[in-house]
This record gives C-alpha cells, sequence and structure tokens, in this order.
C-alpha cells in the first residue's frame, strides 16, 4: 500500500516520535526548555551536574541530587582514565573527532555502576588524552572532587582553569546538554528503542554530530571569522559569499524560526569570560552585519545566528583546540542523549516509522 505523507513531513518534520519529560523546543517563539526550566533561567545559575540530575531523574523516575551527580561523575573519570591503556590503542592514526568515535565505542558497564554515569565521566577523559596526545603528551589523571567543567578543562588544558574559565564551559555545558528531538538524540533513541545498551545508543548519537549539518559548524565559523580577517573586510566578504550562494556557518536552524535561544546565553558568557582571546567586538560586528544582509536577501524569512556561532567563540577563547570542539560538545550531550535513551527504554516502544514506497509496482 502506497502511503501519502507531504512534503514537510520528509525528513519527519512535526512528526511526534516521542513523549518526553526532558526538553521541548518551540522554533516559532525561539524558546528551549529542559527538564522544566527555560535555558537562559538554568544557565549561570545551575551547574550541569544539577542539570544531569534532573534530566536522569526525569528519565528514570528515582529522585537524583546534584551532590550524588557529581560524586558519580568524578568516580567514573577515574575509572575512565584507568581503562585508557585499553581504549587509546583503537585510536591510533586517528583525527581527534575520528579517535574519539572508537574510544566511546570501546566503553562498557562496569561493576553493575549507573551507565550513564560512567559515560558522561568518561567523554571528557577520551577527549582530553587524544587532545594531550597531538601535543606528543601523556593523558592527565582527572581530579575527581572537582566539577565537571573544570576537570575537562584540566584534561584538556593541562593547567588548572581559572574559575571565571570554568564558570564559562558549565555555562555552556548545561545550554548544549539537551536540545529536544534532534538528529543525534533521535539516533541515540532509536537505538535505544531496541533494547540495545545505553553505550551502543551514545556512540550511535555521537556519529550522528559529527555531520555538518547538525554539530560540525563551529569551527567552520572560526575559519569564516579568519577569512573575514578586519572590520574592513565584513562587508566585501560577506557580500561575496552571498553572492556566490554560499552557506554562512553559524545562521539558520532546522527548527527555530527565530533567533536560537542559546545564542544569547553564550554571548553572555563570553561577555563575562572577558578572556583576551575572544574578540567579541569584532565577531559581534559580523554578526550584526550578517544578519542583516540575510534580511535583504530573503526578506520573508531571514536566518537569526544559532547556538554554533557563538559556541565557536567561546570554546576558541578558553583555548580549546578546534578539533576538539565536537568531542567537547559531545561531553555535554551526552547527558541528554543518556536520558533519552533511559527514557525511551523505559516508557517508549520500538521506533520504526514507515517510508512512502515511490518505486516501480510489479
Amino acid at each position: 500500500m502506497n502511503i501519502n505523507v507531504t512534503k514537510s513531513q520528509i525528513g519527519l518534520d512535526g512528526v511526534p516520535a516521542a513523549e518526553t519529560v526532558l526538553s521541548h523546543v518551540d522554533g516559532e517563539r525561539g524558546e528551549l526548555i529542559i527538564a522544566g526550566q527555560n535555558v537562559a533561567d538554568l544557565a549561570g545559575k545551575a551547574s550541569f551536574e544539577g542539570v544531569s540530575a534532573r534530566l536522569w531523574a526525569g528519565a528514570s523516575g528515582k529522585a537524583l541530587s546534584e551532590a550524588n551527580v557529581r560524586a558519580s561523575l568524578g568516580a567514573a573519570r577515574e575509572r575512565a582514565f584507568a581503562r585508557l591503556p585499553d581504549l587509546l590503542p583503537a585510536t591510533r592514526g586517528m583525527s581527534v573527532v575520528d579517535g574519539f568515535r572508537a574510544g566511546i565505542a570501546g566503553l562498557r558497564g562496569e561493576n553493575g555502576l549507573e551507565d550513564e554515569a560512567t559515560i558522561v565521566g568518561a567523554f571528557p577523559v577520551i577527549a582530553g588524552a587524544l587532545v594531550q596526545r597531538t601535543r606528543g603528551n601523556d593523558p592527565i589523571a582527572p581530579e575527581p572532587n572537582v566539577s565537571h567543567a573544570a576537570d575537562t578543562l584540566r584534561m584538556l588544558l593541562g593547567r588548572k582553569p581559572e574559575p571565571r574559565e570554568v564558570a564559562a564551559l558549565d555555562t555552556y555545558f548545561v545550554t548544549v546538554c539537551d536540545h529536544g528531538m534532534n538528529a543525534s538524540t533521535f539516533t541515540a533513541r532509536v537505538i535505544a528503542s531496541t533494547q540495545a545498551d545505553l553505550f551502543a545508543a551514545v556512540t550511535g548519537g555521537y556519529c550522528a554530530l559529527t555531520g555538518p549539518l547538525h554539530g560540525g559548524a563551529p569551527e567552520p565559523v572560526l575559519e569564516m571569522l579568519d577569512a573575514i580577517g578586519t572590520r574592513e573586510r565584513i562587508k566585501p566578504w560577506v557580500d561575496d559569499a552571498l553572492a556566490r550562494g554560499e552557506r554562512l556557518m553559524g545562521f539558520g536552524h532546522r527548527v527555530y524560526r527565530v533567533r536560537d535561544p542559546r545564542a544569547d546565553v553564550l554571548k553572555a558568557a563570553i561577555e563575562r569570560l572577558e578572556a583576551s582571546g575572544a574578540d567579541l567586538p569584532f565577531a559581534s560586528e559580523v554578526e550584526v552585519y550578517i544578519r542583516e544582509a540575510l534580511r535583504r536577501k530573503n526578506p520573508a524569512r531571514p536566518l537569526e545566528t544559532n547556538v554554533e556561532f557563538f559556541t565557536a567563540i567561546l570554546l576558541d577563547a578558553l583555548e580549546i583546540p578546534r578539533q576538539a570542539f565536537t568531542p567537547v560538545f559531545a561531553a555535554a550531550r551526552a547527558a541528554g542523549w543518556t536520558a533519552h535513551a533511559k527514557e525511551q527504554q523505559r516508557t517508549g516502544r520500538l521506533i520504526r516509522p514507515s517510508s512512502s514506497y515511490v518505486g516501480v509496482m510489479p
């Protein structure tokens, strides 16, 4: 039987695939709610551990405290570091992005411990080890008693981060930890719906994240800013790029019809960071002109700034290497992936969409 679908449904636009208590995206209003709170209210007020506790409690129906999660993640980072001799050999000769995929694919449950903490705790340990290897250094052992954001920066940078740096990364982690039924989260839920374990689900989620249409845009944002170079070149560079039909990275979103609410949260975090490495005035001038140019090109539906524009500037200001941007994004989003996978396993059913056959009938 041929199933008729509208053009907007190709790609499952607007088609609910699950019921969730974890997060909600309203693209028309530019609103993101995570675990019952607006993202702007969470960022800078709640820690990554606190938001992870909310997500995991919502998914499992069991109460969790911020202190519980902080302790679990600290212990999980230590366990992951002890496993690096087993995990890293599979990553030899790979880029940081590809090596990270191989490393997390080797994770598994340990001694009946909660899988979500094992996964989220391991992600920055693997990312840090891969970054240090590119510098010819040994992996840096975690400190289980500091925050997840602080330890992530330690292992990436090879030094003790300043409090303002930790606050900036923690805000980033909170802001991007979950985002509705995005491509990587949907992938994780599909895998979890088969009753595969959380490790399989998050590995699939990460693979989806590496695509340039999902999580792969922050690095090209910096490449664009580097190419523009000076304030005098903003107008001619942008006008030429649009005339050639090029896509300007960091603008437009599949869901949001207005400005991505996460963009303003991260811009404020950069302002609080006041890092010498972040030329926010220049980046803001680029953003303003691109938005104006996009409005002129398409008045009916101009493309607004998305989260990736200020993600690139924030992570660069924190001195995180560009090749680690996607794994660092995954370190935050893993909280959401694991929560969605657990929620799917607990309350959902096998996800099995239909397709509309347009081939020749026998």
